[in-house]
């Protein structure tokens, strides 16, 4: 990268650690304006985040939110294996653009401490910098980004089948708003499932069906909590949870982990809460299993001080070694336990299906929730959805994936190995769909991951992840989502990735920490 850049970026950013508006916004806002004032040329390489980051005394995460920001926008363009540039092209109507609000200056609301305009509330402003996610959303499957099945796989053709069925029997009777709980037979066939797979004690009164994951988390804080009131989450964990519960107003409470999960006494010595979030099956991104003594201590924490504990269920269907372990709602004899599961990582996540599992007496609270955020989930992939799972067809379609990422996740560690000259250090590979490579301290997992998406491989750095510092410096490689040649391709990509951080970083080459 062109070390003429740097300077001149840094002559164009302002920032101010003490105004209102979070510095991702204000380095955003401050690259904008350059561009548009012809400051930066089109064309014009940018400094590399993290190289800016250190400029600056920023964290990477802030300056690849705002990077992240401006491309969405069509001012900046990323080219795999080389950088980010100054788009070439521009409308003529933002060209044209200096700046200017157009917002009323004299609303205390929509004015921050530097005088500009602003048009969010207290709560979309401290979810601005945020960070909710290591890689673009759109981006197409490759090694090794995590979340992601196996979508080749998928019997789309089944699939088809089915949903073509339904629309062809469709009642019109059955066009108009529907429950916005879900459609009867799904809710049934979850209850039943979840009762036989998971050791789940539900009925399927208590089951609504939701759009994934993040909508469920997202009703949970905004009925259960007040603003002002603490949820614990997992320290490291999953980024858009702390961001659902922010938004509802929470403080979160980062709590640490150790080898049996979320550590209670830790959490306690920060104070309680009235939620604690966690994934107590194949904990994200560590991949910890919580022991069963640890699930009894959080149900007793949780009935001690009536808070509420939200399982989120994310991957357990994908477990390598025995029968996968049995969801902590099942031993939840108090009420305490609401549970979350999701069809995207079983199916895939396009679908947009997934489910809340609710104490009886949050069963008319959540229904009534649930109606406002969304009158009615969409009829046709709930029944196909049903139709799947009472035909046989997703038990078949789960025993072939678990075979499918049993292979991948042995080429991935095999290729590492090779790659890496010996043994490597990984999280548990008894279940899931990733793995946490840990790296020794010669290697900088911030640095890695940058070094690692300019050659095309995505590897989220594990301090993404952390609210507080780690004592652990590692990458989550996710390896469902592509086949066996991808991921050998991506282990010799990410071998000469942290060759390269450590060469930038002036560190002697050193082993990967052996396990």
């Amino acid at each position: 990268m062109p070390d003429h850049s740097t300077p001149l970026v840094l002559q164009c950013v302002d920032l101010d650690s003490g105004a209102s508006r979070p510095l991702y916004d204000q380095l955003y806002r401050d690259l904008r304006q350059a561009i548009l004032s012809s400051q930066l040329l089109p064309g014009m390489q940018l400094p590399s985040t993290r190289a800016l980051a250190d400029e600056l005394g920023l964290s990477r995460n802030t300056v690849l939110g705002a990077y992240d920001q401006l491309e969405a926008e069509g001012y900046l363009q990323s080219r795999v294996g080389s950088g980010t540039y100054v788009a070439q092209e521009l409308p003529e109507a933002l060209r044209s653009v200096r700046g200017e609000s157009h917002l009323n200056p004299s609303s205390q609301r929509f004015s921050d401490d530097a005088g500009d305009a602003s048009p969010l509330s207290e709560r979309g402003g401290a979810l601005t910098d945020l960070q909710l996610s290591a890689f673009r959303p759109d981006e197409k499957p490759r090694a090794f980004r995590p979340g992601l099945p196996a979508l080749d796989a998928f019997p789309i053709e089944t699939w088809s089948r089915l949903v073509s069925r339904r629309w062809r029997s469709l009642p019109a009777s059955t066009l108009g708003y529907r429950r916005s709980t879900g459609f009867p037979p799904l809710r049934e066939t979850i209850a039943a499932y979840l009762q036989e797979s998971r050791g789940a004690c539900c009925s399927p009164e208590q089951v609504i069906v939701v759009s994934g994951t993040q909508q469920a988390i997202t009703l949970v804080a905004h009925v259960l909590l007040d603003p002002g009131d603490r949820a614990w989450i997992e320290d490291p964990g999953y980024p858009r949870a702390e961001g659902a519960f922010r938004w509802a107003g929470a403080q979160t409470v980062p709590v640490p982990l150790d080898r049996e999960g979320l550590d209670v006494d830790a959490g306690r010595t920060r104070g309680d809460a009235q939620i604690a979030y966690v994934t107590p099956s194949h904990q994200y991104p560590l991949g910890i299993t919580m022991s069963l003594s640890r699930r009894l201590e959080l149900l007793e924490w949780a009935n001690e001080t009536g808070a509420w504990i939200l399982e989120d269920d994310y991957d357990s269907e994908y477990r390598y070694e025995g029968r996968p372990i049995a969801a902590l709602q099942g031993l939840d004899d108090a009420g305490r336990v609401i549970y979350v599961g999701s069809f995207s990582k079983v199916l895939f996540p396009a679908l947009r299906l997934g489910y809340l599992v609710v104490p009886e007496p949050l069963i008319e609270p959540f229904s009534a929730a649930k109606s406002i955020v969304e009158r009615c989930p969409p009829l046709v992939p709930q029944m196909a959805a049903t139709d799947f799972l009472e035909e046989g067809h997703f038990k078949r379609h789960l025993r072939r994936m678990r075979t499918l990422y049993a292979e991948r996740q042995s080429v991935l560690i095999e290729s590492l190995r090779e790659q890496m000259g010996g043994p490597v250090d990984v999280s548990s590979d008894e279940a899931g769909l990733h793995l946490t490579l840990f790296l020794d301290a010669a290697s900088r997992d911030e640095a890695v991951s940058e070094a690692a998406e300019a050659r095309g491989v995505t590897a989220p750095p594990l301090s993404f992840y952390a609210a507080d510092a780690l004592d652990q410096n590692g990458l989550v490689l996710g390896y469902a989502a592509v086949d066996a040649e991808a991921i050998r391709d991506g282990a010799a990509q990410l071998a000469e990735a942290i060759d390269a951080a450590r060469s930038d970083g002036r560190e002697e080459p050193s082993e990967i920490a052996a396990s």
